[in-house]
């Protein structure tokens, strides 16, 4: 059985507005989730997190403190992903709906409000209460959403 991926994921805030992204090739699901990604051997985790949120949304950012472990595995068969996620400030760029992500993974990226995300289809359940709370959460194993 593989081990499990490792990815990093950015809490960005800005004007009290959660950044999120649709990251389903295709337009296949509603599910939105904090930009980021899987981790390169040999880079560490915020170098990879900006990396990551730059090839998304185009934007450049200051990676802060880690607020959320989120894991998460397919029941039905090997994926196992365990996510951290770190609070992060844009320090340059902005949101434009003509930035194409180079992957083509993304293809909606959004900032939204404390009452539009808690009607969103979301993973991790928990993101809402990282991005607005204090401190370091942990939300154990969960099953994959699709």
């Amino acid at each position: 059985m593989p081990s499990p991926r490792l990815a990093a994921r950015a809490v960005i805030l800005h004007h009290d507005r959660l950044l999120l992204v649709n990251a389903w090739p295709g337009h296949r699901s509603d599910l939105w989730c904090a930009p980021g990604g899987g981790v390169e051997r040999g880079s560490s985790l915020p170098d990879n997190l900006a990396r990551e949120v730059h090839e998304e949304c185009g934007l450049s950012v200051s990676i802060g403190a880690p607020c959320l472990i989120n894991e998460f595995h397919d029941p039905r068969g090997t994926f196992h992903q365990v996510e951290v996620f770190f609070r992060a400030t844009i320090t340059g760029g902005e949101l434009s709906d003509d930035w194409r992500d180079p992957e083509g993974v993304v293809h909606k990226r959004r900032f939204f409000a404390r009452d539009e995300v808690q009607r969103l289809n979301l993973k991790p359940s928990s993101l809402p209460g990282a991005a607005w709370g204090a401190g370091l959460l942990y939300d154990p194993l969960e099953p994959i959403k699709r």
